[in-house]
């Protein structure tokens, strides 16, 4: 073991970016046509097992999961994988146990995060990742994935993550059955007036318009921050994260007042939801439409009921893709560390990611795969990533700091059940303000 950290250690390593690299990007390349077979070679590390800590464990996304350790296995079949999944809120459980690992010298061989400013906050400046530049430069993942989720896994100078996987944050799913019988068409896009329009129509006909599950506390939040992009735009959005646009601005009330109508049109037993029940309703047809990430996507796989449902930008985004990427990391002193860096090399290959995201619902985050090996819903969604601006998502860690991402979704909370359109304002101003952002 001693002899593989002296060969890790004494790789050398290129540095790129900047110490302001991690902040959300916002542009990014999108993804060609160039195929190519980057899949690791059989392996001999040694070390019995893997460990490795995600929230996966929702249909899809556990079905994805299971898909990366198949990768893995093919290049190692006597190594033990070990799932340490943590279930519920949205990854803040898992977050929550695995903060208590880390500090307490216990970490798995590799755990899930996003890029940006989770990466940056909970396990980079903390000290419990591993730099992994070497990787990136070995694998040539530096040809292969976009340069703006490069530039988000990479923090003064040095790569911490290898981005696995690119979900779009704002579609808008529905069932093409109830829609049908009730006389409601969606074309290409949909703007905030022709939903609030076929809401009325639904809701008229005894039909819940929009699903909603709210319980693990990212879900509405997710829903809001679709609003803030379709009101203010791509450009005015970005600025919100980074202090050139105010919390108190009026674009930002008209959102809070879009939010709030379209919580008049969601199912009432939603706090006891979760996003997966949510869709849930939709694939029942109990519901016509769920906001929420393209993992939804992945439920309708998982079900082969393709054919039954479609899916739209977010009303009023047709111009941004919210962009909510999945990655691992190294950790510092991981307990099998010659199987943690195959693992890496593994989720990082074309192979595994292709073969992954049909499943969880994705794309992958590498530019050099066919695209015309995904499903209908993955070449739409890779051609919108390929031609229109990237939005960095505060629900999924990569716009703000924990800390005004925690405000926010603490403010909505509240919102949930008052309603109260300036209190929500004011809160959100002064989460900014104490996340540095104020004017």
């Amino acid at each position: 073991m001693q002899s593989f950290r002296n060969h890790r250690i004494d790789r050398r390593r290129f540095s790129i970016g900047s110490a302001a690299a991690f902040a959300a990007v916002p542009f990014m390349p999108g993804i060609n046509l160039a195929a190519q077979d980057a899949s690791p070679a059989a392996f001999e590390g040694g070390e019995d097992q893997l460990e490795i800590f995600s929230w996966w464990t929702a249909g899809s996304e556990a079905a994805g999961l299971e898909e990366l350790f198949n990768a893995f296995s093919a290049t190692a079949p006597d190594v033990e994988i070990v799932n340490a999944a943590v279930a519920g809120g949205a990854g803040s459980n898992a977050q929550a146990a695995l903060q208590t690992r880390l500090q307490g010298g216990d970490p798995p061989d590799s755990w899930q995060s996003h890029p940006g400013e989770e990466l940056l906050a909970r396990y980079v400046e903390p000290g419990f990742c591993e730099p992994i530049t070497y990787l990136w430069d070995e694998e040539g993942w530096n040809d292969a994935i976009p340069e703006g989720l490069a530039e988000q896994s990479t923090i003064d100078g040095e790569k911490y993550l290898i981005p696995v996987g690119v979900h779009r944050g704002n579609v808008m799913f529905y069932n093409r059955q109830v829609l049908e019988d009730n006389g409601v068409e969606i074309g290409d896009s949909i703007s905030v007036d022709d939903f609030f329009a076929a809401c009325d129509t639904l809701q008229g006909a005894d039909v819940t318009p929009l699903a909603l599950g709210s319980i693990d506390g990212f879900e509405a939040p997710h829903m809001f921050e679709c609003i803030l992009a379709a009101t203010l735009g791509p450009e005015s959005y970005n600025g919100l994260w980074t202090g050139e646009v105010g919390w108190d601005s009026e674009e930002v009330t008209s959102a809070i007042e879009t939010f709030a109508r379209a919580l008049d049109y969601v199912n009432e037993d939603h706090p006891a939801l979760t996003w997966d029940g949510a869709m849930e309703y939709v694939l029942d047809g109990s519901a016509a439409f769920t906001i929420m990430g393209d993992w939804a996507w992945g439920n309708v796989v998982l079900q082969e009921r393709e054919d039954e449902f479609g899916y739209v930008a977010a009303p009023g985004t047709e111009n941004a893709f919210i962009t909510v990427v999945d990655g691992f990391t190294l950790p510092v002193n991981a307990p099998h560390p010659m199987n943690a860096e195959q693992w890496l090399r593994v989720v990082g290959s074309a192979e595994a990611q292709i073969t992954f995201a049909p499943f969880k619902g994705c794309i992958p985050a590498r530019t050099d795969v066919d695209t015309s090996q995904l499903n209908e819903y993955g070449q739409w969604s890779a051609n919108d990533f390929a031609n229109l601006p990237s939005l960095p998502s505060n629900a999924h860690g990569a716009a703000a700091s924990p800390q005004f991402q925690s405000s926010i979704s603490e403010a909505i909370v509240t919102f949930l059940v008052d309603k109260d359109v300036a209190m929500l304002q004011e809160a959100l101003v002064f989460g900014a303000e104490d996340a540095g952002l104020g004017q």
